[in-house]
């Protein structure tokens, strides 16, 4: 199929404008949704890290105050004192001081903790409790709580004198409902590392709504404090059994009741509790679809203007060439008097113009152009025709006053005959000849040439009948075989053999078509091509054969001592009975 100038603009236009924009409409809403979650998840990461630091750095103030005791020498001697069970045996004095210490001593260095921290409570060994509140007043412990039984007893137990995080629970030891999170440890005593007691440091849920409620996000978005144990400390919107398991399983996407989120999620090393940050896929995705609109609304517009002007811009080319190619295939029938109608200025007026002025200059110029190329053809035909005579007879007349000088007169007659039959033939004024008279004409030269060099020369002349009237240029092939006699054979010391044979092959192509080849193939002495090139009689063979033919073709092979074979193909067409 033929595409039309108009088919190709057509298809310019899409390639260029048509389809690129559909690609840019398919690509920009992904490519702005991939930055915006990249974008989004960068700052939330960025921010769940400051919030991480902000409770980090609170629980370390929790984690200092269980370690007060042990920087300061009274409370530490009041603990061993109960621990040892020798309270009651000690002097009224000492007892004094250690129920100073544990009761003023230690709450004076608790004050300066954190205001918003709600207290602290040590439980000893022999059971006595000692609660401190955030204002470092006395309160009354419940009465009969069984502090050992307690989570946060065992687990302070069980750390043996490491930090032990407190997960959300009741403050009922005060007899309160109030949700706190904490921080205990079991205090031993440095000298024997028998235990002495359980501190224990309480604060208030709310510190970590105070942490995270001053923080604000692009959208809408659930914050939650989670324990070691994945459940909520905190979450500013309830989250439900199924996206605590979601969390836990360390999934991205979250599957809320009503809605899907994106999860951040990051763990605090010391405590092993994390901060999550769910961000609502639906608000995302709102404010992704004006987006979309203004896509679709900008890719619908340009795509109805661009296919308007390209329609009027097509039109606006491509009429002026139909009828520049109606005019030209009047012009390829021989109709010179046809001419394109001019319109405007623009380049195709001009190229238009152009057309004109070369249909009349072509009508002028037609028959006298022709005729004299014609006649520069033919006279440039024969005149490389006329060149190889004078070689060849300045070779053959060498040849006859070698045996003139040899004394053998009856030989010199019968090449006298044979030379003067062969000057008939190549003074007839026919520029062509069939390929029979052409081998006659070789088997004259070189027999006239076997006179001269005897049983040195073996010749063989073959070609298949059928080819006897297939037409080339008139001496032709003398050339080749006179160098391969004269370059070749002579300057041995032995034999040499010629063959000279013509066949029909058929085209490598596939075509079906044939051609004839014509091989002149001798054993002489050979040369380097590479180095000496081709001569002069070569080169008019060539430039003949080219004449005649534009689809013939020489080839020659040649090295020192292996002999030269000089291939000629000619396109067979019709070949005539000879």
């Amino acid at each position: 199929m033929t595409l039309t100038l108009r088919h190709k603009l057509i298809i310019l236009y899409l390639l260029t404008v048509a389809v690129p924009l559909v690609v840019l409409i398919a690509i920009l809403p992904s490519y702005y949704r991939d930055l915006f979650n990249r974008q989004t998840s960068e700052l939330y990461e960025g921010t769940l890290s400051s919030l991480t630091s902000n409770v980090e750095m609170y629980l370390d103030e929790l984690e200092r105050l269980t370690i007060a005791p042990y920087l300061l020498n009274d409370v530490m001697v009041a603990m061993k004192l109960k621990a040892d069970n020798r309270f009651d045996e000690a002097s009224e004095y000492a007892r004094h001081l250690a129920e100073r210490s544990l009761r003023f001593t230690l709450p004076n260095q608790l004050r300066l903790a954190r205001k918003d921290i709600l207290g602290t409570m040590l439980v000893l060994a022999d059971g006595s409790v000692y609660p401190v509140n955030y204002t470092n007043q006395p309160v009354a412990p419940e009465p009969g709580y069984p502090y050992e039984q307690q989570e946060w007893y065992r687990k302070a137990v069980e750390q043996d004198g490491k930090v032990a995080y407190i997960s959300s629970h009741p403050q009922d030891y005060f007899g309160s409902d109030r949700q706190v999170f904490s921080v205990a440890r079991l205090l031993k005593d440095p000298d024997s590392g028998k235990p002495l007691g359980v501190i224990l440091a309480d604060a208030d849920n709310i510190v970590l709504e105070n942490i995270i409620r001053n923080v604000r996000f692009n959208v809408m978005t659930i914050v939650a404090v989670l324990d070691e144990n994945n459940r909520p400390l905190y979450a500013s919107r309830p989250l439900n059994e199924s996206m605590l398991a979601q969390l836990a399983a360390g999934a991205k996407t979250v599957e809320g009741p009503d809605d899907t989120y994106r999860a951040v999620v990051k763990t605090m090393d010391a405590s092993g509790w994390s901060i999550a940050v769910l961000f609502s896929n639906r608000e995302f995705q709102s404010q992704l679809a004006w987006i979309y609109r203004i896509g679709l609304l900008f890719a619908a517009g340009g795509i109805l203007l661009t296919m308007l002007l390209n329609v009027s811009l097509t039109r606006w080319i491509v009429h002026p060439f139909t009828d520049m190619v109606r005019v030209m295939k009047k012009v390829q029938h021989g109709d010179l008097n046809h001419r394109f109608n001019i319109r405007g200025r623009d380049e195709i007026a001009q190229l238009g113009a152009a057309l004109n002025i070369m249909i009349s200059r072509l009508r002028e110029m037609i028959d006298r152009e022709y005729r004299a190329v014609l006649g520069r053809r033919n006279a440039e035909f024969r005149a490389l025709q006329s060149q190889i005579h004078p070689h060849f007879l300045y070779n053959t007349l060498n040849g006859l006053i070698g045996l003139n000088r040899s004394g053998q007169h009856r030989l010199l007659e019968k090449a006298i005959l044979s030379l003067s039959g062969m000057l008939r033939y190549t003074l007839e004024h026919a520029d062509t000849s069939t390929l029979k008279h052409e081998m006659d004409f070789l088997a004259a030269y070189c027999e006239l040439q076997k006179l001269r060099f005897g049983d040195r020369l073996e010749y063989r002349i073959e070609y298949h009948p059928d080819l006897a009237g297939f037409r080339l240029p008139k001496l032709l092939l003398q050339p080749l075989v006179e160098n391969a006699v004269i370059h070749g054979i002579e300057p041995l010391d032995r034999p040499g053999r010629l063959l000279v044979r013509a066949e029909r092959v058929k085209e490598t192509d596939g075509a079906g078509a044939s051609r004839v080849r014509i091989r002149i193939e001798d054993n002489g002495a050979g040369f380097d091509s590479a180095a000496f090139g081709e001569g002069v009689g070569i080169a008019n063979v060539r430039e003949r054969l080219m004449l005649f033919n534009r689809g013939a073709a020489l080839k020659l092979h040649s090295a020192p001592g292996e002999g030269t074979t000089a291939e000629l193909s000619i396109p067979a067409g019709e070949v005539t009975s000879g």
